[in-house]
């Protein structure tokens, strides 16, 4: 195949989950379905928080948006899958597969920052309780989601100004339903030093920092809570952050499941099929985790739905 630049005109292919026609409309049906629920579910925990004054407090600050994180996230795959199957085509222009990466690294990095800022969060709540609404003010509040923005984006920028300079060939296949990063960049990077380098650098600040973090935080606030004389008080402290927790588990959980598949199996269709689970499957259930387990939320709901009535 004849190399080109990369300012010149080409296409990628998406391969998608399977070849079977049979099974097009199968998964158009089921991705359409988890989408909307993911769309449904996430709009009613913004609704719910931003509605009830109640609720105006950093930890729900968060989470709405990390609900409005999640409705980004899988909106940057899921439909143009779903025109895919619909419109039986799997080409994808240059441009468009550079805009949909970028979108996922905003919002996939955006997650990433929230979560560690809400183990933070928690983190302040437990072991410094009295100091709280002065530690976590709203200014700070504000200030942590905008760093949490601007980090998202320069993770973003930093993986297109490495495609940018990658030469690609004309009509390549990609072995998943969206443009996945790290499968683009292995299709059009030579493994040089410096792109290694490079990348090495971006796991670090953009990976294994945040887990730290929230290891660190948890660390912190598993050691106050066993320090609580009552078994009351310690389910309670322990109640406050099982949402999050459980959360953080489901989103690094199948992350790193898809990573260890796709070592193991060395298919890249199964590897595309277990990356389901944190492009779609985490984020519908993220506002199903928070609404039934969290009290106040559930309230919030009922007040809403009341309203509506």
């Amino acid at each position: 195949m004849k190399s080109r630049n990369q300012t010149g005109v080409s296409q990628f292919f998406l391969l998608g989950l399977s070849d079977d026609p049979e099974l097009q409309l199968i998964l158009f049906g089921l991705f359409l379905s988890m989408y909307l629920i993911t769309m449904l579910g996430n709009l009613l925990i913004i609704l719910a928080v931003t509605s009830d004054p109640h609720l105006y407090t950093p930890m729900y600050f968060f989470l709405s948006i990390l609900s409005l994180t999640d409705i980004g996230f899988t909106s940057t795959t899921v439909p143009k899958m779903l025109v895919n199957i619909q419109t039986h085509s799997r080409a994808i222009s240059y441009v468009g597969c550079l805009t949909q990466m970028s979108a996922f690294l905003i919002f996939g990095c955006m997650e990433d920052m929230l979560l560690t800022v809400m183990a933070y969060d928690r983190f302040v709540a437990i072991c410094y309780p009295l100091l709280y609404r002065v530690i976590m003010n709203p200014h700070r509040c504000v200030g942590f989601a905008t760093l949490s923005c601007l980090v998202s984006i320069f993770d973003s920028l930093l993986h297109n100004l490495i495609a940018l300079r990658c030469t690609f060939v004309e009509n390549m296949m990609i072995s998943n339903f969206f443009c996945d990063p790290s499968q683009v960049l292995n299709l059009t990077c030579s493994h040089t030093l410096m792109y290694n380098v490079i990348m090495y650098i971006i796991v670090v600040i953009f990976g294994f920092l945040p887990i730290s973090g929230i290891l660190f935080s948890y660390y912190k606030i598993v050691s106050s809570i066993l320090k609580l004389p009552s078994p009351g008080g310690k389910y309670k402290a322990f109640s406050t952050c099982g949402s999050h927790l459980t959360i953080v588990c489901l989103f690094y959980g199948t992350g790193f499941g898809v990573y260890l598949s796709t070592a193991v199996s060395h298919s890249p269709r199964y590897g595309a099929v277990a990356s389901v689970m944190y492009t779609v499957v985490t984020p519908m259930l993220n506002p199903f985790i928070y609404s039934l387990r969290n009290r106040d939320i559930k309230n919030s709901l009922r007040k809403l739905h009341g309203r509506i009535l």
